[in-house]
């Protein structure tokens, strides 16, 4: 009886994420926010709660992180990385502490104390790549010239992430100075031995795991990814830090082939971590947040456009990509979720995750819509101000030359967008 019920709840829940996800295609919108209000009308407090199933869709959330996490180190090779790093770290530090200090000093004004700062830092911090990328690809900006610092930005915050996530993840675990430092230190010298390998012999390890029969190649790459991340649970490392590394590794074949293979499960089991979220959510307690949620968005939303506009006009690119830039990295989505989730679990504090999940509501809504429109009102600003009416041209990436670190972020772009 117990089994058939579970059956039906999970079937439901598939269902249903189908079904939202057909609507947000529909509107061209990010499905995220309608799968954490499903969550949230599916937890405790909501309009029907689950029973049977949450132990499943709680392993199926789990799975989902790793899965994120892996296809997002598909996207890069290590040369990739190196490149990035050299060419545009000053645009990451920017970000970082634009982004970041907001969210830090919302926590303890709040009174949640300097744990919860560090994990409402990393929430308001990282931007959301996927929506981004499906941004860029609506608007037929991939194309642009300020498209190769967008995904810059986004480059370095996801290698931000390999240290940044150990950190958080023993934060919460309650480990003290000595235990968190061997834990950083575990993980950066894994994604430094990760990162040496992956330059020296990556040919090798992809021509290893690659395959021509799609399902050894699918069985392969999963039972890598989910064994590395288990083994790095276990160091107190994070899982999702572990599988990043496992798609660093992969390049090639090895790598357009899991790519392919595994988007549709990694929509599919992200969809369910979205779910798991909102579960833990209890929709009561979002409304008491809801203004320090919309107070922090709007907040972060312009610390976000300052720090686009910053790197483009670094990159030397016109007024208008400067603006576009900024515009385009407004949305915060499933990295922001993943961080609240881990402070979450480990129940450090009760108000985090409701306003965690007010805030990216906020923005995923929000990014699109600066995305589109940051640039012609802050046009129509300054002519207003100065009386200058003739509009800059269009400035695409067909006309400069672009650089090879460009070149290659462009190509992700194009790969994101395709997905």
């Amino acid at each position: 009886m117990h089994s058939a019920v579970l059956l039906i709840e999970f079937g439901s829940i598939i269902l249903a994420l189908g079904l939202l996800g057909r609507f947000a295609g529909r509107f061209r919108i990010s499905p995220i926010p309608l799968y954490l209000l499903a969550g949230l009308a599916f937890g405790e407090g909501g309009l029907l709660p689950l029973g049977a199933s949450e132990e499943f869709v709680a392993t199926g959330a789990e799975i989902g992180v790793i899965l994120l996490l892996l296809m997002l180190g598909l996207e890069y090779t290590a040369s990739d990385l190196v490149s990035n790093l050299k060419a545009h770290y000053p645009a990451g530090l920017v970000d970082g502490a634009l982004n970041a200090l907001p969210g830090a000093v919302a926590a303890l004004l709040l009174g949640w104390g300097p744990v919860a700062a560090v994990v409402l830092a990393g929430v308001t911090w990282i931007s959301s790549s996927g929506v981004i990328a499906k941004v860029l690809g609506d608007l037929g900006r991939v194309g642009n010239r300020e498209t190769p610092v967008i995904l810059s930005v986004l480059v370095l915050e996801d290698l931000a992430m390999a240290v940044y996530l150990p950190i958080v993840t023993a934060l919460v675990a309650g480990a003290g100075l000595a235990a968190g430092s061997l834990t950083l230190a575990i993980a950066l010298g894994a994604a430094g031995l990760v990162l040496f390998l992956a330059v020296r012999y990556g040919r090798v390890i992809s021509r290893f795991v690659s395959h021509d029969d799609p399902e050894k190649l699918l069985l392969v790459v999963l039972g890598l990814t989910i064994l590395v991340a288990g083994v790095a649970q276990q160091l107190q490392v994070s899982a999702a830090v572990g599988a990043f590394l496992v798609g660093i590794a992969l390049s090639g074949e090895a790598a357009e082939g899991a790519h392919t293979l595994l988007s549709p499960l990694r929509d599919l089991f992200a969809a369910i971590f979205f779910v798991f979220f909102g579960l833990h959510t209890d929709p009561a307690s979002i409304p008491p947040v809801l203004l320090p949620a919309l107070a922090l968005a709007l907040v972060t939303a312009g610390t976000k456009i300052a720090t686009g506009y910053w790197a483009a006009r670094r990159a030397g690119i016109s007024v208008r990509g400067r603006w576009r830039a900024g515009g385009a990295l407004v949305a915060r989505g499933e990295f922001s979720i993943v961080i609240a989730g881990l402070a979450v679990t480990a129940g450090i504090e009760p108000s985090l995750g409701p306003l965690a999940t007010a805030y990216v509501l906020i923005l995923v809504v929000l990014g699109p819509l600066t995305a589109r429109y940051t640039e012609p009102l802050a046009l129509w600003w300054s002519r207003r101000r100065t009386g200058r009416r003739e509009p800059e041209p269009l400035e695409r990436a067909e006309a400069p030359a672009q650089t090879s670190a460009q070149t290659s972020a462009q190509t992700s772009a194009q790969t994101w967008v395709g997905d």
